[in-house]
């Protein structure tokens, strides 16, 4: 028996479906028929979620005790009321939705600090860690991976937090700043479980931003990020790229620099530009090498089931079917008038809840419900067929059920079949319908 949930709108959200019957005879029609197969594995899932921004955090520390702690437990719960967040992006220092430029090692002119004295993880946006504290508090396994979206200004080819690139004579400085951040997070409580060198390595139009280019990027992790931290924290991974789908050519020089390797863990990425057919790419030459997918935000402009269709189709079905271990969107919380973004950072970054004199959940928010609530890390995603205008994904979980994520990308309604252990079950979606399909793996049953 398959039981499920739809999204036909905002009137519809994560209803019941039917449930459909699997059945052993031999169908006569002829409808298209998603076959999945659970001796082909793939890559296991470690976790579904959002950047907690300094703006997120601020948003949430600003709501009554209560109301944050009846929030954040129905987003990081494990109960079937609740989301099921499982991993966060963090900024090391400012991203551009905060509130001002900072780093956590910003010196005055002419400073010497080479012990890192005057590193101050409450620098700019305090409440990130109180309010994660409190995330780790109700699901203490959540996933971090943390990325810097630039070096300190004094480190910098211009002086500034917008664009400029990393002095070579500052590598072994920059090093030992992710060891502090990472040390300074432990002495919190907080585990962090990968870094990325830079976010966004060729975007120079962000505020805060700095560029990167592939030789440097491998240059600062063979001779100073990878030993640094392989000394001081081992347990933190190094994840290269965290940029767009559009060129796998940078992931691909750093990991065909040995010494590079030697200390990458995995590739980011992001989708505003490029598909997800990228991450197969680069696995296809590095295969020990991991995919995480760690960033794609949600316009304020775009409509509630254009954007969680769209995101379904290549976000979260696009990329699982590409390697990818997480999936993550961009902003977590916003506020209704998107106010909390640097002067040149995102405008109009819907939040996966928009907070405030309200709590609006947003289709950020409905996306994870239909993938993180079901989709437990753990998981492992299995062999699912293609078949035209019904994107899917199939994921065997922990406790031996089977989860699917499917919608119909055609013009009218369709019907179809899934096929698991030779029995089928005959299903129904309406035009654009997002749902959630799930049943036990052993005995096709409920």
């Amino acid at each position: 028996m398959i039981e499920g949930w739809v999204t036909r709108g905002a009137e519809t959200l994560l209803q019941p479906l039917q449930p459909a019957a699997f059945s052993g005879s031999s169908p006569q029609d002829a409808l298209p028929t998603i076959e999945v197969d659970a001796s082909r594995t793939f890559q296991p899932i470690e976790g579904f979620g959002f950047a907690l921004t300094g703006g997120s955090a601020y948003l949430l520390a600003g709501l009554a005790a209560a109301d944050r702690a009846d929030l954040l437990q129905e987003l990081f719960g494990s109960t079937d009321e609740s989301v099921g967040l499982s991993c966060l992006r963090l900024s090391i220092g400012a991203s551009d939705l905060g509130r001002t430029d900072y780093s956590y090692w910003d010196l005055p002119p002419g400073t010497a600090d080479p012990d890192l004295a005057r590193f101050d993880l409450a620098a700019g946006d305090p409440e990130v860690v109180p309010v994660l504290q409190q995330i780790l508090r109700i699901n203490p396994t959540v996933k971090i991976i943390a990325s810097p979206w630039s070096a300190p200004t004094w480190m910098k080819s211009n002086g500034s937090f917008v664009a400029g690139s990393l002095k070579p004579e500052y590598y072994s400085a920059y090093a030992r700043y992710f060891v502090k951040y990472v040390e300074a997070m432990r002495g919190h409580g907080i585990r962090v479980s990968a870094v990325t060198p830079q976010n966004e390595p060729h975007n120079p139009k962000n505020e805060p931003s700095m560029v990167m280019t592939a030789t440097e990027q491998a240059e600062f992790i063979k001779g100073y990020l990878g030993p640094e931290l392989r000394k001081a924290a081992p347990e933190t991974e190094i994840l290269c790229w965290d940029h767009n789908c559009d060129e796998p050519d940078y992931p691909l020089a750093v990991l065909d620099d040995a010494g590079a390797r030697a200390y990458i863990a995995g590739v980011a990425w992001h989708l505003y530009s490029g598909s997800a057919e990228a991450m197969s790419k680069v696995r296809a030459h590095h295969p020990a090498q991991k995919m995480y997918f760690t960033e794609q935000w949600i316009s304020a402009q775009d409509d509630f089931m254009g954007a969680l269709r769209w995101h379904t189709k290549n976000v979260v079905i696009g990329t699982l079917r590409n390697w990818s271990r997480t999936v993550l969107e961009w902003n977590l919380a916003s506020d209704p008038a998107y106010a909390l973004h640097t002067p040149r950072g995102a405008v109009g970054a819907l939040g996966g809840v928009t907070i405030g004199a309200t709590i609006k959940r947003n289709a950020g928010y409905y996306l994870m419900a239909h993938s993180a609530r079901f989709i437990r890390p753990g998981s492992v995603r299995v062999h699912s067929s293609e078949v035209d205008r019904l994107p899917n994904v199939a994921c065997l979980t922990p406790d031996s059920r089977m989860v699917m994520v499917v919608m119909n990308d055609a013009d009218g309604a369709r019907r179809f079949r899934v096929q698991h252990r030779g029995a089928s079950a005959t299903l129904a979606l309406g035009t654009g319908d997002v749902a959630t399909l799930r049943w036990n793996a052993a005995t096709a049953v409920a």
